[in-house]
């Protein structure tokens, strides 16, 4: 699902713990994550980078340190086989060794912060909320989300490390990919940041199917319940799903539709869409959309990155997934 994790897994996480009073939006995320505490990123609010502007930059390409000029994984860092040391799977036989970890997160620690922070869209901002998830619940991310949200609510095939429930053969390949990991990734997420964090991260790692997603949107269209089981108030739902930023189109975690659509020459998500929607988009060409003023919930799942890589740009270019928004919403008209 790509970016689509950061709604249905991290952002519903922090909703259902703002909404039990054990996280504050003004917090920082220094106060849960202890490594930050004395670092240019100290004070940087949860409400900031909910609405990713708080100066983090875009992306690190952690994998890029790890191979050699040729794009292959240099063998003091992977091994083909798990031990004691090398314990973090990246893909099929390909153990990265653990320690490593250390040095991610020192990257992120010691990266650039934007003195005047503006709207800049970072995966980063979401691998900080997925810990916060993690120090307050005590919790794995993959542990709180599977056990709060998607069991409650009757889900049969979302969540991390899919490969730990499923064949290989049922799960859609994701792409083949030369450089790094080479091999066709099948049941692995394919963000490499994502991977090397183990496969679960606030930024991405989540595999689901349409179904499933549809109950999720359908839980949040519903004001937080789903089947008789409330997961968070409808002013949690209100106040995440609206618009939240001056300098953006952003609610907290979820995407908007852009607030100039009326005469925008390129409306996102869809020419019709509704102020009220929310949703996400993803890398690999994943979408989920829900809007309150048609009850409605649109989802796209492809996988543009299979098996040629993030190169195949067509879904963006022929703007695929709004159009086929559009005629749903004209259906409807």
């Amino acid at each position: 699902m790509a970016s689509v994790t950061k709604i249905c897994a991290t952002t519903l996480a922090i909703m259902q713990l703002y909404d039990q009073g054990r996280l504050k939006l003004t917090d920082t995320v220094a106060k849960y994550i202890p490594w930050l505490r004395n670092t240019n990123k100290a004070k940087l609010t949860i409400h900031n980078i909910l609405l990713h502007q708080a100066g983090l930059v875009s992306y690190i390409p952690f994998y890029k340190e790890t191979i050699d000029s040729t794009g292959t994984p240099k063998a003091a860092l992977y091994s083909k086989v798990i031990t004691p040391l090398y314990t973090i799977p990246v893909a099929d036989s390909m153990y990265m060794l653990t320690s490593y970890q250390d040095t991610m997160y020192s990257r992120i620690a010691t990266s650039k912060v934007e003195a005047n922070p503006k709207y800049v869209y970072s995966d980063n901002d979401f691998i900080f909320l997925g810990l916060v998830v993690e120090k307050i619940s005590g919790l794995a991310l993959n542990q709180y989300v599977t056990q709060k949200l998607y069991t409650p609510l009757g889900l049969t095939a979302t969540g991390y490390l899919p490969l730990q429930r499923f064949a290989a053969s049922t799960i859609v390949p994701t792409e083949t990919e030369l450089i790094y990991r080479q091999q066709t990734l099948r049941g692995t997420v394919h963000d490499p940041g994502a991977a090397m964090l183990g496969g679960v991260a606030g930024h991405a790692g989540l595999f689901s199917t349409a179904s499933d997603l549809a109950i999720i949107m359908q839980m949040v269209l519903n004001g937080g319940s789903y089947n008789g089981v409330t997961f968070f108030k409808q002013s949690t739902v209100d106040l995440f799903t609206t618009y939240q930023s001056s300098i953006s189109r952003r609610g907290y975690g979820f995407d908007k539709p852009e607030k100039d659509n009326d005469t925008r020459k390129e409306p996102y998500p869809s020419a019709f869409v509704s102020p009220l929607a929310f949703g996400h988009t993803g890398y690999t060409g994943t979408c989920v959309w829900a809007d309150p003023q048609q009850q409605l919930i649109y989802i796209f799942l492809s996988n543009r990155v299979h098996p040629s890589g993030g190169d195949n740009t067509k879904l963006i270019k022929m703007n695929i997934r709004g159009r086929i928004q559009d005629v749903i919403y004209k259906a409807i008209k």
